[in-house]
């Protein structure tokens, strides 16, 4: 279905023809009308499929058809990551580039004055990250009241960094009467339970199946002794002329000592991760689209948001703890069509993590060893630190081990309970706090 055929003003149109698009995705065509039909939403689709054309476009025609009084928050965008609170910004600009509605976009990690004042002018529509938005709520800089579209975007990544309780918050400054919109890349049980509190009778849209990954994305897994991993990557990069890599790491530390590592071997390299200040993480980026920088090696706040036009090349230097988080990885290529290919170095010690990536997937992974960079049978797998909490609540050690800790905390504190929940509470601030 052509974008021309869903109903859309010309200005619209011509802002969407100007972007190079004529056809709309599945996910579009199933979302546009609906929105405009005022209808909330539970929507599902893999990333990279459109999923903001799918309520920005839409939305942006209600503000058209709805004159009232501008330079009030009409439109209320809730993103987990500043990178992806850019992006949708971006987005309503640069598809509402014909229409009279001013978009802003507030998060963490900048001076809030700036956010002030351009609040103070006035604005139609705001995307936000919960931390941020919840500081100007409570500093009154912000009016949600006249709020009639709330869009949820990648709600599943909001609740893995324990964003839940900041958006229950938010909710009490919204009205009631809204029509609110679910996106997420993934349904789990707390994706549909949250969707149950808060939406009014979702229409539910499933494109895809859940946890699959793009259907152009060319996978591959190259086995290779830990200690060579720099070694193969460098190799790789230089004999195949591949001018532009999205590299993933599990920890901040191994992102900055990898992209050091790439750039001496003549490999202009940057890092990205949420250590880093925004101007540093924006630079990065700019100069990574720019094609100044080869190499932009990342952490897991990367693997949702960033939207790279005709990335080719993503590599999973080493495999994330929780296995849905491969598929928003290698989610970065292949992108409005286009084709793209997701390599992954795979030492002995993530071998159970490759099992698990290939159960989510259903299917295995080829498996390509290259010459010279053969596994050393003589080398045990170690275990590896979970830089994340997990649901589970595990920690990796035995029953003595938690029995003992357990013991530990009930005589320090008197209930065992009352310490993890701690921990628990300090590890969502941190998650929070990186984005």
């Amino acid at each position: 279905m052509l974008f021309n055929q869903l109903g859309l003003s010309a200005e619209l149109l011509r802002a969407i023809d100007e972007k190079g698009y004529q056809e709309a995705t599945p996910i579009q065509q199933q979302a546009i009308p609906l929105v405009l039909e005022g209808k909330d939403i539970l929507a599902g689709a893999q990333t990279g499929t459109g999923k903001t054309a799918g309520f920005a476009v839409p939305i942006l025609q209600h503000l058209q058809r709805t004159p009232g009084n501008r330079r009030i928050v009409r439109t209320l965008v809730l993103t987990p990551t500043r990178e992806l609170a850019a992006q949708v910004a971006e987005s309503f600009r640069d598809y509402g580039r014909y229409l009279p509605f001013r978009t802003a976009v507030i998060f963490g990690g900048v001076k809030i004055n700036a956010q002030i004042s351009k609040l103070k002018q006035g604005v139609d529509v705001v995307v936000a990250t919960p931390g941020r938005l919840l500081d100007h709520l409570q500093q009154k800089t912000i009016d949600l009241s006249n709020v009639d579209v709330l869009v949820l975007d990648e709600a599943d990544r909001m609740l893995d960094m324990g964003f839940i309780r900041d958006i229950r918050k938010i909710f009490k400054y919204l009205p009631k009467e809204r029509q609110t919109l679910l996106f997420s890349a993934t349904f789990s049980n707390d994706i549909r339970n949250l969707a149950a509190d808060m939406l009014n009778d979702p229409t539910e849209i499933q494109v895809a199946t859940r946890n699959t990954a793009a259907e152009r994305v060319t996978q591959v897994v190259y086995p290779v002794d830990k200690r060579r991993k720099r070694e193969l990557l460098s190799h790789r990069i230089g004999t195949e002329n591949w001018e532009q890599v999205l590299v993933f790491t599990r920890t901040k530390h191994g992102a900055n000592r990898l992209a050091e590592q790439l750039t001496q071997d003549g490999i202009e390299s940057m890092a990205i991760h949420g250590n880093k200040s925004q101007a540093a993480r924006t630079r990065a980026l700019s100069d990574f689209k720019a094609g100044r920088v080869r190499v932009l090696v990342a952490t897991d706040i990367a693997a949702r948001g960033l939207d790279i036009n005709r990335l080719p090349h993503v590599v999973n230097y080493e495999l994330p703890n929780v296995p849905e988080d491969y598929v928003h990885r290698i989610g970065r290529t292949a992108r409005a069509g286009q084709e793209g290919s997701a390599v992954s170095l795979v030492c002995v010690d993530e071998l159970k993590m490759l099992r698990d990536i290939e159960s989510v997937l259903k299917c295995k992974i080829e498996k390509v060893i290259l010459p010279g960079y053969e596994v050393d049978p003589r080398i045990k797998a170690e275990p590896i630190q979970k830089g994340r909490p997990q649901r589970s609540g595990g920690n990796g050690n035995g029953g003595r081990n938690k029995s003992r800790n357990a013991a530990r905390k009930k005589s320090r504190n008197g209930s065992p309970k009352h310490h993890g929940g701690g921990q628990r509470k300090r590890s969502a601030s941190r998650q929070r706090r990186a984005s």
